[in-house]
């Protein structure tokens, strides 16, 4: 952190070393920062670089990341989803509007303004964001497990790919585990690919209709009939009118407790499901690590195992030719 010494106001500085051939990424960055601000936006103060370095002063947020505000609340709803998916909306909305299309949208990049109980939630980290005139893109480039078909197909794409990214984000905060999962990263991207996800019972029982229909809109394998912004902001789940307000915090942190684990928060990758789960679900397609997890359904006599080899949380960018 850093102080201004005029008004003494706290920032964030961003202390990037130069790299010999320079950094597409950061200079990228750098570019799309300059030219946005909204509320729900991480943005760059200022800027300065050196011989050696480049230094960015960012706004801000101490308020930590969504799924550690998820656990810390003790009591979540549907309702509290569709406010934090409103607000991603409303900010990628300007995005597009301000023709820059973010491509790497995922919880890890969502913040809150502050530690308050209402704070904003805050996009960040635009080192995959492009600025587009034509709104055509052909560079695949985004987090496995959140990346849109058509993207790993390598079509060319449009900003529609972050509706996508959105859509995924939606389904996992009112489950706690990702839409695609499988053994292999070939066969994971093969099921992106084709859209295949369900709403597994008994954990999207309580889930209203709404919910999983904004979810099926956003998650449209054809980019042309997908929800646009402006279409997903007027959804009756996302101004309020049909979000539930019952319960499903215990639900929701058991399952991103095991699908998102960090070491904070000492998850073991062995977990005994209840006699009335009737599905494994496991395995972060963004985990670091490729485990294997073995659960013992505790009704029954059997051990279903089942080995998860898991895609990386690095970011992938490969250029089409």
């Amino acid at each position: 952190m850093v102080k201004e010494k005029k008004t003494g106001k706290m920032f964030a500085m961003k202390c990037v070393k130069k790299k010999q051939n320079g950094d597409l990424n950061l200079e990228n960055e750098i570019t799309v920062l300059r030219r946005i601000k909204h509320d729900n936006v991480v943005g760059m103060e200022d800027f300065y670089e050196s011989r050696t370095h480049y230094y960015l002063v960012m706004q801000l947020v101490s308020g930590g990341e969504l799924f550690d505000r998820i656990l810390d609340r003790g009591v979540y709803s549907e309702r509290d989803a569709s406010k934090v998916i409103q607000q991603v909306l409303q900010a990628v909305e300007y995005l597009h509007q301000s023709g820059v299309v973010h491509r790497d949208l995922k919880p890890e990049n969502l913040l809150y303004y502050s530690p308050d109980e209402d704070s904003k939630i805050m996009i960040s980290d635009f080192g995959l964001s492009k600025m587009v005139d034509n709104g055509i893109m052909s560079t695949a480039c985004g987090t496995p497990g959140y990346v849109a078909p058509e993207v790993l197909a390598q079509k060319p794409y449009s900003r529609a790919v972050d509706c996508w990214s959105i859509g995924v984000i939606t389904y996992i905060l009112l489950c706690g585990y990702p839409p695609f999962y499988e053994e292999t990263e070939s066969r994971l991207f093969s099921k992106i690919m084709k859209a295949q996800y369900e709403f597994d019972s008994p954990f999207w029982d309580d889930i209203s209709d709404s919910a999983k229909d904004f979810i099926r809109n956003m998650m449209q394998k054809n980019p042309s009939m997908r929800y646009t912004t402006d279409q997903a902001l007027r959804h009756p789940w996302i101004i309020g009118k049909t979000a539930r307000s019952q319960d499903i915090y215990y639900s929701v942190s058991v399952q991103i407790q095991k699908n998102f684990a960090r070491s904070k928060w000492k998850v073991s990758p062995i977990q005994s499901l209840k006699p009335h789960v009737k599905r494994v679900i496991h395995g972060p397609p963004q985990s670091e690590i490729r485990e294997g997890f073995t659960a013992e359904r505790a009704n029954e006599n059997e051990t279903l195992e089942r080995k998860c080899l898991c895609c990386r949380s690095l970011t992938f960018q490969q250029q089409s030719l």
